[in-house]
């Protein structure tokens, strides 16, 4: 399923401040936009590993275990939360805020990689 952790700034000073959000092997980074009531997602990767880190705003994060199906989660994601979405967990997104979101992805989204890879889920 799904994780969730806060990303707490690694150093502050009168400069201002450095927040280390990732670690690991990444091929795409977006930068995402979505307004109050908007639904992202409702999909699952068969191999893309994918991190959503939360810039500002808030959202509801539901995930489904595609394996097996009765297992559900939902998860309160708020600014500085970094979401972990392994392969076969279907996800979508329900902002209750408007928001900005960084998501990473460790596979390419180039023509056809995104697409053969992306499995249309209803959460």
């Amino acid at each position: 399923m799904e994780t969730l952790k806060h990303v707490n700034r690694a150093v502050s000073d009168a400069r201002g401040l450095i927040t280390n959000i990732f670690e690991g092997r990444v091929e795409h980074v977006a930068l995402i936009t979505s307004k109050k009531g908007s639904v992202r997602g409702n999909h699952y990767h068969k191999e893309d590993h994918q991190y959503i880190y939360l810039i500002s705003g808030a959202f509801e994060s539901h995930s489904v275990d595609v394996q097996n199906p009765n297992k559900r989660q939902m998860l309160n994601v708020r600014a500085g939360d970094l979401v972990d979405t392994p392969p076969l967990i279907a996800h979508a997104q329900k902002f209750t805020e408007d928001s900005a979101f960084l998501a990473l992805s460790t596979r390419q989204r180039e023509s056809g990689k995104y697409e053969s890879d992306t499995i249309a889920f209803q959460v």
